[in-house]
């Protein structure tokens, strides 16, 4: 028994967690069945019957029919029609009495979870494209709905993601499995995630809470995973209600709701059905508002809400209101790409009069989006209708009021009059006076917004900035001041602070006509030629240098006007005329526009085109200069560079500066640079948000965090690199370079380094983090020291993950540093960071070997020795388990004995370079026996013992294994690893076969046990690839085109002269 806790005993920990849960658990290779449907049949069969008692046998076997030949159209369209028939149930027709009828076959009893059948099956085969064994696969009703993948908490090498890549290798290998899915789940107990089968690693999720608190959700157990999810009656929740397909024109995208949207939907659906009246009592109207912070999915979660609404208040109208028209384009168009999930179409109401029609046309149901303005035109009643659900977007907006007053002005004649004016908020109760209100918003309402909380009542569900970056759900948002390039004046900067001043004012009337005044005053000194020419000069100068290779280099320039827009515009192509596919003005067009403006701005469906190039990570175009537009809900993922010339306050400041916190990659943050002094803005905005995030975000000057990060951090590696030289790395040649960079993964990976190697690895990554957000505060010489230890870092990455099926390779190592080096110092150099060994890795290469020997960074060739032999190592334990064993224990004999001291670098180099040549020697033997790769491998086990080869002559032992052999290949179909009457059966065989040629001689009985063994392993592995053998590569994988044909297809060892296959 090994010491350690196994990806087994772990899978172990969870079949008995789901057992807790009131899940059937079975061990798959127990279950006859046939392997290359996913499906378990039997239960399939027995509870579509069991689920729709009243449908004759005619409509059940249609369904059945139905749902085993979903064939056409990719994984994900395939995965969506299957969605719609767990979700909905499958449509047939069949003919009764003489008739042909339509029905629903229902797979799943949603409104009683009882009825469904909830079984755990671990290791459980399919068969495909290649045999893959799932650790473990969640049924219901005989439905494969989840897979989970795990990898051992214990081992260093392997962790979560291992278990996304293995996922993604399903998917590819045993597709059908997918078709059936809902969700993939990834975990080494240690973080466990959730998704689907078209998310992006870091689009996966963990599931925080079993309850809903928010409260110890820092870091997740896997316990509270696993039960926060498969609840039973929560996973039919989840199913039904919180998985849905967005549709964006050739790719769909499947989505699955995160705890906190799961939980906020929930507690929204619940104070709905309060605010309605319809839990008995009289209701309020009052349904709440949903504070999520930007960025974590507020649009969906509204699509999830609407759809729920639909079932628990039977098919009210929804109202979705919004107070811009691009915001209502975007947040209809999510709707819109949802429809098949929501059942319905959603519409756009095109005028008051429209709206009142649409509203009047029906008594149930409908989704219609609509903005402010159409109820300001008039505010008698649209309808009363008491079944009416308003989701007002940005529900604090400053045009919301409930309180009338008078304000005085001038009619056309120029006679001062009192006019009445009535809030908005006000009008839209009146118009809609029955029905009920939610507001859902991505920042915080005002502490002294009273109006909001009249028209909405207090929050439902809160979800911060703090959460949603520790959820990974965002990322962080940094500030980077740069108002002093610009040189500005103290009557400039008063001028801006008189902004600021009129917008903490909320935009009252009286204030904005006042002001007009400053407004021109501000447009003339912003939009000042020489000021332009500094701030593009300066921008340019910064993106070039720090921002264009970080990511997909997308940034976005706030302009203060559309003027000031458009000289931004002119500036940058002056400067660099070539960009006139890298940069784009966004704005709306106006009749007053001049001529030349009209060309560049277009009109709606060339701003349309612009949203999908922008989107594109691959487009040229990477800068998007913008004044009012995409500053809110317009997510581009990759973009992290924000330059602000635009003062903004409140929410309209943390919508516009939300833009760049999406989740994307490694992304570490966006990053906010600000030439109009936003500083105290940010501050006073962050005073309505939680107390924690206050504590977090309510300074995030890049010049306060995240440089005083980098230079702690820049200390810490300098620390574990005491004692090497490597100032010549700034100074020196590209070959000079080159050996500063090999010396020092020379330097760290010596065996009295190996703890501060692993932290090295931690901490480089941490600086590169640091440096990404400030690189333009840090001095060269600290960039340049930053890029050194990031190349380091690299490199080393590369040679302690390479092994299994990560191949070691010189040039893509090469080619990642130089590309590294070129971003970070500008360097246009080629450097060879091996200056020993000019050709790829090849472990079967004599000549390699020989330099590999005589580097002088010894380390280093030992490290790359070690992982070469890892690699052929990785294949022999896919394929000869006495070679696996015999080779594993030599190389970690001589690295112990290394570590230990016991032998020098030359002396572990001469160990390793032994190895290898016993590797390339035992591959050559097949040849000389004249056995293919896997009788081989049979040869071996049968020959472990040394003293065998006294009992019989090699004539005999070649006979023996190759009968072995053809005996497995013809007994393949009966899939012994299944099940035990079948591994029983296939002991049987074998035994009698050995029995036949009197193997094993008396007293060498243990002989047998690693024959099963060798066997079983080929039963694992031979339906993957068949192995190959390469003179400069040595084992390899090479692909079968017929599962049952492996029995006719010969190594090369069986080769004659000409090449003929004997």
């Amino acid at each position: 028994m090994s010491g350690s806790y196994t990806e087994a005993d772990y899978e172990k920990s969870v079949m008995e967690l789901f057992a807790g849960l009131g899940y059937t658990l079975l061990y798959a290779p127990d279950v006859e069945r046939d392997v290359r449907s996913p499906l378990y049949d039997m239960v399939l069969e027995e509870q579509l019957w069991r689920l729709n008692p009243s449908l004759p046998n005619a409509a059940l076997t249609e369904a059945l029919g139905q749902l085993r030949t979903i064939e056409n159209g990719a994984l994900a369209q395939r995965n969506e029609i299957f969605m719609d028939y767990l979700q909905n149930g499958v449509p047939v027709r069949y003919f009764a009495d003489g008739e042909e009828r339509s029905a629903l076959v229902y797979l799943v009893d949603y409104q009683n979870p009882a009825n469904n059948s909830f079984i755990a099956a671990n290791q459980w085969t399919v068969v495909e494209n290649s045999e893959k064994r799932p650790d473990i696969i969640l049924f219901l009703n005989g439905l494969p709905v989840v897979v989970i993948e795990l990898k051992s908490p214990a081992r260093e090498e392997t962790d979560a993601s291992e278990a996304y890549l293995q996922l993604r290798n399903y998917m590819q290998e045993i597709p059908s499995l997918f078709v059936y899915n809902a969700i993939c789940v990834m975990s080494d107990m240690g973080t466990s995630k959730a998704g689907t089968i078209t998310s992006d690693e870091e689009r996966f999720m963990a599931w925080k809470t079993v309850d809903g608190s928010y409260e110890n959700t820092a870091y997740a157990q896997f316990d509270t995973f696993f039960e926060g999810i498969f609840q039973r009656e929560r996973l039919l929740d989840i199913i039904r209600n919180f998985i849905c397909f967005s549709n964006e024109g050739q790719k769909s995208f499947k989505i699955l709701a995160g705890y906190h949207q799961y939980f906020a939907v929930r507690r929204a659906i619940t104070s709905t059905v309060r605010a309605a009246g319809s839990d008995g009592k009289n209701g309020d109207g009052k349904g709440g508002v949903f504070w999520h912070t930007q960025g974590s999915g507020k649009s969906l979660s509204m699509v999830f809400y609407a759809h729920l609404l639909q079932t628990v208040l039977e098919s009210p109208t929804i109202v979705v209101l919004t107070d811009r028209n691009d915001l209502d384009d975007q947040l209809y168009g999510q709707f819109a790409r949802c429809k098949a999930f929501l059942r319905q179409d959603p519409v756009h109401a095109t005028s008051r009069a429209h709206l009142r029609e649409l509203l009047a046309g029906r008594q149930v149901n409908g989704i219609i989006f609509t903005t402010m303005q159409k109820f300001e035109e008039s505010d008698d009643a649209l309808s009363e209708r008491h079944n009416i659900v308003v989701m007002a977007d940005e529900a604090h907006r400053g045009q919301y009021g409930l309180t009338e007053r008078i304000r005085l002005t001038h009619n056309e004649e120029g006679e001062e009059v009192a006019k009445r004016v009535v809030g908005t908020a006000r009008i839209i109760r009146n118009s809609l006076p029955n029905a009920t209100y939610i507001g859902f918003t991505g920042t915080p309402i005002a502490a002294k917004d009273r109006s909001t909380r009249e028209v909405f009542g207090d929050y439902i569900d809160v979800y911060d900035m703090t959460q949603a970056v520790e959820d990974g759900a965002t990322r962080p948002v940094y500030y980077e001041s740069r108002v002093m390039q610009l040189k500005l004046d103290a009557e400039t900067l008063a001028l801006i602070d008189a902004e600021y001043d009129r917008m903490a004012q909320e935009a009252d009337a009286e204030v904005i006509e006042k002001s007009k005044r400053t407004l021109g005053q501000m447009e003339a000194v912003l939009g000042n030629d020489e000021t332009i020419d500094s701030l593009v000069r300066d921008i340019l100068c910064h993106y070039e240098n720090y921002r264009a290779d970080l990511l997909t280099g997308k940034a976005m320039i706030v302009a203060y006007s559309r003027a000031i827009a458009m000289k931004i515009y002119e500036r940058i192509l002056a400067l660099r005329p070539s960009w006139t596919e890298k940069v784009a003005v966004v704005m709306t067009e106006s009749n007053k526009d001049p001529e030349e403006w009209r060309r560049i701005i277009g009109n709606k469906h060339r701003r349309d085109e612009l949203a999908k190039i922008f989107k594109d990570n691959a487009s040229p175009m990477k800068i998007a200069i913008v004044v009012d537009m995409w500053l809110t809900g317009f997510d581009v993922p990759s973009l992290a560079t924000m330059y602000v010339y635009k003062p903004m306050s409140g929410h309209n400041l943390m919508q516009a500066i939300a833009r760049v916190n999406r989740v994307f990659r490694d992304k570490e943050g966006g990053l906010v640079i600000d030439y109009v002094g936003i500083a105290s803005a940010l501050k006073q905005a962050m005073n309505d948000y939680t107390v924690r995030d206050r504590k977090h975000y309510g300074d995030t000057d890049v010049a306060k965090v995240a440089y005083p990060k980098f230079v702690e951090k820049l200390e810490v590696v300098r620390d574990l690199f005491h004692g090497y030289d490597y100032a010549v790395f700034r100074t020196g040649s590209d070959l000079a370079r080159a050996k500063t960079i090999s010396g020092a993964v020379n330097f760290i990976l010596a065996p009295s380094k190996e703890e501060k190697k692993k932290r090295f690895v931690k901490e480089a990554l941490l600086l590169r983090q640091a440096l990404s957000l400030c690189a333009s505060l840090a001095p060269e010489n600290l960039r340049f020291e930053a890029a050194f230890f990031e190349a380091v870092r690299v490199l080393l990455a590369r040679l302690m993950n390479a092994g299994g099926e990560q191949r070691l390779s010189l040039p893509d190592m090469n080619a990642r540093i130089n590309e590294l080096l070129k971003q970070s110092i500008k360097s246009e150099g080629v450097i060879n960071l091996f200056s020993d060994v000019d050709r790829e890795f090849s472990l079967f290469d004599p000549k390699f070997l020989e330099e590999i020997a005589k580097m002088k960074e010894k380390n280093l060739a030992i490290e790359l020795l070690k992982r070469l032999i890892a690699e052929q190592v990785q294949v022999y334990r896919r394929t000869n388990i006495v070679k696996s064993e015999k080779f594993s224990e030599f190389i970690q004999r001589a690295m112990n004995a290394y570590l230990n001291g016991m032998l020098t670098n030359e002396q572990v180099i001469e160990e390793l370079l032994n190895l290898a040549k016993q590797i390339s020697e035992a591959n050559a033997e097949g040849a000389v026996l004249g056995l293919t790769a896997d009788e081989l491998a049979f040869y071996d086990a049968l020959t472990k013992p040394q003293a065998i080869k006294d009992f019989y002559e090699n004539e005999e032992l070649i006979a023996i294994t190759k009968e072995l052999a053809d005996t497995l290949r013809k007994n393949r179909t009966i899939n012994w690893q299944l099940r035990q009457s079948a591994r029983a059966k296939m002991r049987m065989l074998i035994k009698r076969l050995l029995k036949k040629y009197k193997y094993p001689p008396d007293g060498m009985d243990d002989a047998v046990q690693t024959v099963m063994e060798q066997c079983e392993l080929w039963t694992d592995n031979t339906d993957m690839a068949v192995p190959s053998f390469s003179p400069m590569q040595g084992y390899g994988y090479m692909p079968t085109a017929d599962l049952m044909a492996a029995e006719e297809i010969r190594g090369v060892y069986g080769r004659g002269v000409s090449g003929e296959i004997k």
